[in-house]
């Protein structure tokens, strides 16, 4: 089996046709990632996506160089099968988890392709199709139904909206989208915004708006708030940042915090990600695969894992339709579906991602 031989670590920047505004103070309108590359001692290569969020990770470009710097020599050597030892030096690393992910989703491709597979080959689908969805930001009504008509001239059904800095402005927005797409599901992304006391006023009323679920209403630290409004019953919760990794979510279940896991590859890449999955199958939870505001290649490599067992609801897919251009050509959506024989035709462009490179 070869061994880890060199990691690459090169800048991109792709602008958005909006920006994208979340959370109480988030703000983005260009995808300023950095793809990393993994290269083996049989000259397999292989790629993935670092999402770099400082508002969310606390990770910067700087940083992500200065742990991928920390780790290099820890990993040359490592034969690429090793996924014991990998995974020990990389959880020896705390937090980091976009560069973490995008690390292990690297080695992985990298390991397939030196067993001569791609990485399709090796996570193999457990369904034909899965639902997508379309993150909505923070925006004027009118800017949101613009962005909302661009998805679903695309094909998307379910919208993912933003809220919480506006909570009467978001009610009206959520009403002019139930209006003008009756056919499509919505959900709201809260981002912590909400407090205890008056969360479940707000969950009700989304309910009663027909309203899919919501995700994170309230603060991470608020854990027994979090379980007694899920133990009201009142709207599915969605888990994100307080079940980041499989320990949070040992936490998290062992409380009965939430209803749906929203699994993300941008930094539990495909060790973890697999992993966390069963643990919430295990446990009777539902499941979806989320964005990090990737590219159409991240969201081509978050797509794979979709796919698997137990990802039973709409996963965030096509957030890619919002940037100025890409390096992977991402198949269609066909009335809101995915479908894994268009998915697997997909294929990284060299050239087109030598015009993003920094």
């Amino acid at each position: 089996m070869p061994a880890i031989k060199d990691l690459r670590l090169i800048p991109f920047r792709i602008p958005l046709k909006a920006p994208l505004r979340w959370g109480k103070a988030s703000e983005m309108g260009a995808l300023e990632h950095a793809l990393l590359e993994v290269e083996l001692s049989d000259g397999s290569l292989g790629r993935a996506e670092v999402a770099i969020r400082p508002t969310i990770y606390g990770e910067t470009l700087g940083s992500v160089q200065a742990g991928l710097d920390y780790l290099r020599p820890r990993l040359l050597g490592l034969k690429a099968d090793d996924q014991e030892a990998i995974r020990e030096v990389l959880e020896a690393f705390p937090f980091n988890y976009g560069l973490k992910g995008a690390l292990d989703m690297a080695l992985w491709e990298a390991w397939a392709r030196s067993e001569g597979e791609e990485l399709y080959q090796v996570l193999k689908p457990a369904k034909h199709r899965v639902r997508v969805a379309y993150i909505l930001g923070m925006a004027s009504e009118e800017e949101m139904l613009e962005d909302a008509r661009l998805a679903y001239g695309a094909g998307v059904r379910v919208f993912k909206v933003k809220v919480g800095r506006d909570l009467e402005g978001d009610r009206r927005k959520l009403l002019r989208l139930r209006e003008s797409f009756p056919d499509a599901d919505l959900y709201a992304d809260a981002n912590e915004t909400l407090s205890p006391k008056e969360a479940e006023a707000y969950l009700k009323a989304w309910k009663e708006m027909g309203l899919l679920y919501v995700e994170e209403p309230l603060p991470i630290e608020e854990i027994l708030a979090r379980k007694d409004l899920k133990a009201k019953d009142l709207l599915p919760l969605i888990a994100d940042d307080s079940a980041m990794t499989p320990k949070d979510l040992r936490r998290e279940l062992a409380l009965d915090t939430f209803d749906i896991l929203n699994l993300k590859p941008a930094r539990s890449g495909v060790t973890w990600t697999l992993e966390m999955l069963a643990l919430a199958r295990e446990r009777g939870k539902r499941a979806m695969v989320g964005s990090q505001a990737q590219t159409s290649f991240g969201a081509y490599q978050s797509a794979l894992l979709a796919f698997q067992q137990g990802v039973t609801e709409p996963s965030e897919l096509a957030f890619h339709l919002k940037a100025e251009g890409g390096f992977l050509d991402f198949p269609p959506f066909r009335e809101g579906w995915l479908y894994w024989e268009d998915l697997v035709e997909a294929r990284f462009r060299e050239e087109a991602f030598r015009r993003y490179a920094l």
